[in-house]
């Protein structure tokens, strides 16, 4: 009888677990934002550890932050930085980058966190490492202030919730990183459009100010012009107090900057971080606790420099390579000398790393979360298989969790594969369209002779190409057959898709527009024959060796 009940008190627990699983493994799937994710993360394994708190945190260079957490006292307002040091479970997974365990907190250590734990009467802790693509990003702990402590082996339960806070961390800054390359683009063809028309230069520098501020979320931006002596003028900016357009300052004021100058490289301040330079004075001045500097090269010289800067926060990771990258394009517009040569690289850049990122998601998806439910269903149906036949209930029950784990793992290949299609990547351009032409609503004639695998843009491209002008003609264009070709000949692949539907069909659509623009930025080109009541062909020719090419790319960015 004891035995019996321990085992349904264990197989209350797995499904308990399981539903948990199940519940974040949705919101992860469904792109739900990060604040939701860890909020609701927290919530979980606090309920199912039946502990007092839980909290999911960042760590940054000595420190870390908590980004989301949940307290049975309700006590879930705000944020909170933690210094790293002392003998705590946050410090011992920063350290270790392994799950760690504290039972008691009863030491003399007087480091921040120890104090904080004391003060809340608590007694047991565990964290578990949030690593993202092969590093440590972050932590998910759970605190208890029960006597008995929290049970052995909880560390390790608590590792399979931090994978899914990992993948929805990754799925997140793949969708930021999609609408931050899409802004970018937006903003440098508003550039672009400004220097084409012949607007004068302080118009460009102060749209370039505005532009950068507004994609970096930047409450101070500065441009600045080196010159000679080791000074610097500021040529235009916004939100800055005290150091506006027109001023002039050596550059021993601003240690940045200088830096940039010896070494033609971003350079960056943090006030939080334990290693930054000496404060300078410009940034004391606007109360600045994160800036980067990014330089700007025309006619083959530093001509100077973009500057970013926050009062209120740490400025992201990766934004010296995005203001490199889109200080090289702001020189080039200054300079106004291959300007575009240069946006053309620009934008074929875009499309590729718009592609790789879908290929991304759909490969995190599909190696990671999906990977996991295909597993914790069958560990539900190994714990089915294991109850005896008495266990009705308790069978019914599990039964049902992997009934939905199963539709669970459905819909996230559902979702991953209109992402990016796997069988585009494994077997290539040929059968992705064959795969096409049979889940055409319309009846669909491809002919496609190359059987030779193309460049991976150009197969990207030619298979939204046919997607697109598939998903038209269903919708649009009453058509009762549809013809697929592509072909490659004088360096050139050729893709026409001809319907014999109403006609009428333009570029004003978003879907063509966007078929457009990926087309143009390859170097290729684009033409639709829509007459009236006499179908519509579309053909697009891309050029074997591309814009998109790592050859024509970095020839461009040496010319620039």
């Amino acid at each position: 009888m004891s035995s019996s009940a321990g085992g349904a008190g264990e197989g209350q627990r797995w499904a308990q677990e399981q539903a948990a699983l199940h519940r974040i493994a949705t919101l992860v799937a469904r792109g739900a934002p990060r604040p939701a994710v860890f909020a609701s993360v927290a919530q979980e394994v606090a309920c199912l550890f039946d502990a007092e708190w839980a909290s999911v945190a960042r760590y940054e260079p000595g420190s870390a932050v908590i980004v989301g957490r949940w307290s049975r006292a309700g006590d879930v307002e705000g944020t909170a930085r933690l210094p790293l040091g002392g003998h705590n479970v946050t410090t011992l997974v920063h350290e270790t980058r392994q799950p760690a365990r504290m039972d008691s907190y009863a030491s003399s250590d007087d480091a921040p966190s120890v104090r904080i734990a004391r003060d809340f009467g608590i007694r047991s802790a565990v964290g578990a490492p949030i690593r993202l693509e092969g590093r440590l990003w972050g932590m998910l702990a759970v605190a208890s202030t029960k006597e008995a402590g929290l049970p052995e082996g909880s560390e390790n339960r608590l590792e399979v919730f931090a994978r899914l806070v990992a993948a929805a961390i990754a799925n997140a800054e793949a969708r930021d990183e999609l609408r931050r390359i899409a802004e970018e683009q937006a903003a440098l063809r508003r550039l672009a459009l400004l220097v084409a028309r012949g607007m004068p230069s302080d118009a460009v520098l102060a749209a370039v100010a505005e532009e950068v501020a507004a994609l970096f979320a930047a409450d101070v931006t500065a441009i600045v012009r080196f010159e000679q002596n080791d000074h610097c003028t500021v040529v235009g900016g916004q939100g800055a107090t005290r150091l506006g357009t027109g001023v002039r300052f050596a550059l021993e004021q601003d240690p940045g900057l200088a830096l940039l100058r010896d070494t033609g490289r971003t350079s960056r301040f943090d006030v939080h971080d334990p290693n930054r330079p000496t404060a300078d004075e410009r940034l004391s001045a606007e109360s600045i606790v994160s800036a980067v500097n990014a330089p700007i090269v025309a006619h083959g010289r530093l001509w100077g420099a973009i500057t970013v800067a926050s009062r209120r926060h740490r400025l992201a990771d990766d934004v010296e390579q995005q203001m490199a990258d889109f200080a090289e394009l702001v020189g080039t517009a200054i300079a106004n000398a291959e300007s575009q040569a240069a946006l053309a690289v620009s934008r074929a850049r875009v499309v590729a790393t718009a592609d790789e990122t879908r290929r991304r998601i759909q490969r995190d998806l599909h190696d990671g979360a999906q990977q996991r439910l295909v597993s914790l269903t069958l560990q539900v149906r190994s714990l089915q298989a294991a109850l005896t036949a008495e266990q009705v209930e308790l069978r019914r029950e599990i039964d049902r969790i992997a009934v939905n784990l199963t539709a669970a793992v459905d819909e996230l290949r559902d979702l991953a594969s209109g992402i990016h299609p796997p069988v585009l990547t494994k077997a290539g351009l040929r059968p992705a369209l064959a795969l096409l032409a049979r889940r055409s609503p319309v009846p669909v004639d491809l002919d496609m002779a190359r059987d030779k695998r193309l460049p991976p843009h150009l197969e990207i491209s030619a298979y939204y190409v046919v997607s697109e002008a598939l998903a038209n003609a269903a919708k649009h264009a009453r058509a009762s057959r549809i013809a697929v070709g592509a072909t490659a000949s004088d360096g050139t692949f050729t893709i026409v898709v001809r319907d014999d539907g109403m006609g009428g069909a333009d570029f004003t659509g978003s879907g063509l527009i966007g078929l457009k623009d990926r087309v143009e930025a390859l170097g290729g080109r684009i033409s639709l024959q829509s007459p009236a009541g006499k179908g519509t062909t579309l053909q697009v020719e891309l050029p074997l060796t591309s814009a998109g090419s790592d050859d024509r790319a970095d020839s461009a960015a040496e010319r620039a």
